[in-house]
């Protein structure tokens, strides 16, 4: 029986990954990678650190759920061959074919123009291409974690599976501890997303522990509580951080911040197996488009918000605000229903092969 509620957690989700996109991208915390601020003082700014913290922490649990679904009806070989399409060939040949373009506009923000008159052409065009990862940086981590989940199979063979299907709410509320201390490790230098430590325990959390029927349903039983705790979490979290740089590791590898990471992904999970389990002609067609949303949301806030922010100088924040967010779904979508349509495209840039849906 397909979960509900991890679709509706999946599709909301991109929604507040658009949102906080809109928003970061003028936002007056982070130098880098933006447009720039309207101000010196933006209130907006704050809905930054209440989702920052937990929303891909909690993508990459529900990531790790799906995984295991997935391989009680694939073969192994069958699920990498099918997430190297999905994942893999979209980050990588993707970038090559289309991903180039939110590179380009990723380095006329940054201005990094002005310092590669003499680089050459294919160069140049390589590092737009890297330049154009975006988002994908998710799905590039999520098919290395399918690799190593295989190999891990093959060594456990259900046995801590079967273990961790015994987990109580207080293991589950303890996984904590072990979230800070992948916070601390794996994580690349430069590029603060990949944060292989945490994100790989998510997703193996997801996959060894929260799968289990039994363990959500207890999770859902404690709805309240843990909704409550990710909501003090969440007060105390931007109360002590407001202001300074929450995609920082000065931030991020906090003990509160990851108490917050981790009680607002129990939260949300545990609120939404109680409550999200509903299904409507949106929801269906929000869960359809939500690939779609994810992969091209991006392209569309750089190229509306650049030309709004050096053309229109005049406009108020709102107009900009409001117009970069339609920008973002309703071009997300026409693109993506333009791009599922043609053949090659499709493969590369959507790892989709033959039918639109799958």
């Amino acid at each position: 029986m397909r979960k509900v509620y991890l679709d509706n957690i999946r599709w909301i989700t991109v929604v507040l990954v658009v949102i906080y996109h809109v928003i970061y991208i003028f936002n007056g915390v982070i130098q880098h990678g933006i447009i720039g601020p309207f101000s010196k003082h933006q209130p907006q700014d704050t809905y930054q650190y209440i989702v920052y913290p937990w929303f891909m922490l909690l993508l990459f649990v529900v990531s790790g759920m799906s995984a295991r679904y997935e391989l009680t009806k694939r073969t192994e070989k069958e699920f990498i061959r099918v997430r190297t399409r999905k994942y893999l060939v979209p980050s990588t040949i993707g970038l090559l074919v289309f991903g180039w373009v939110l590179g380009y506009y990723n380095m006329l923000m940054s201005g990094a123009f002005d310092s590669m008159g003499n680089v050459p052409g294919p160069i140049l065009f390589l590092i737009m291409a890297v330049s154009g990862s975006g988002p994908l940086w998710y799905i590039q981590m999520l098919w290395l974690f399918s690799l190593i989940l295989v190999l891990i199979r093959r060594i456990e063979k259900d046995k801590f599976y079967n273990i961790c299907g015994k987990a109580n709410l207080l293991i589950l509320i303890l996984l904590v501890i072990p979230v800070y201390g992948a916070a601390q490790i794996l994580n690349t230098p430069i590029i603060v997303v990949y944060r292989f430590g945490i994100y790989g325990l998510g997703f193996l959390i997801g996959y060894f522990v929260l799968s289990h029927e039994v363990v959500m349903d207890r999770l859902g039983k404690n709805w309240l509580l843990l909704s409550i705790l990710a909501l003090v979490s969440c007060i105390a979290f931007v109360i002590l951080y407001k202001g300074q740089p929450y995609p920082d590791h000065v931030v991020l590898d906090t003990i509160m911040c990851n108490v917050y990471a981790w009680f607002g992904t129990l939260g949300i999970l545990a609120f939404m197996k109680k409550w999200g389990n509903f299904t409507n002609a949106f929801s269906k067609w929000m869960c359809r488009k939500s690939w779609g949303l994810y992969v091209f949301h991006y392209l569309m806030i750089a190229v509306s918000g650049w030309y709004l922010y050096t053309l229109c100088p005049f406009l108020s924040p709102v107009i900009v605000y409001l117009l970069v967010s339609i920008a973002a779904f309703a071009g997300s979508y026409l693109l993506y229903e333009i791009m599922s349509r043609i053949p090659f495209i499709r493969w590369c840039v959507l790892g989709i092969k033959k039918e639109k849906k799958e």
